[in-house]
């Protein structure tokens, strides 16, 4: 699976999700923060999704092998400020709450885990550089 990057600045950084070279899904990310927990998003590069059960017993999938952090989540997210280092899911770009946007997170995270029911790990590779600046 690839995130590639497509648009970043110092508030948030937007991507598509590919699977086999077919996008289905855009994402959402903080800005690049030094990779710090909690408030940045992750370096490009090559990690390995893993099934996640958060204790309220529901599934996702977590990135991991990203130095120094943990807990890197894909979510139902569709403002910056519903995350903390994470991944959220949409169908469009959009405006929501007067910020630019992911819309219909709920119906793309679905579709994301309708779409890897099948995995008890895959592969995720994030091209594209986040903001630096």
């Amino acid at each position: 699976m690839i995130l590639q990057r497509v648009a970043y600045n110092k508030e948030r950084t937007f991507g598509v999700l590919k699977e086999n070279k077919v996008p289905f899904c855009l994402t959402l990310e903080l800005p690049w923060k030094d990779n710090k927990p909690y408030i940045s998003c992750i370096p490009s590069g090559e990690y390995i999704c893993k099934r996640f059960t958060r204790p309220s017993g529901v599934f996702t999938w977590e990135i991991t092998k990203v130095p120094g952090r943990t807990l890197i989540l894909f979510h139902i997210a569709n403002l910056v400020r519903d995350l903390q280092g994470c991944v959220g899911t949409g169908e469009e770009f959009g405006i929501l709450k007067n910020e630019p946007a992911i819309l219909s997170s709920g119906r793309a995270f679905a579709e994301f885990m309708r779409l890897t029911k099948d995995y008890e790990e895959f592969p995720l590779t994030i091209i594209g550089e986040p903001c630096t600046t």
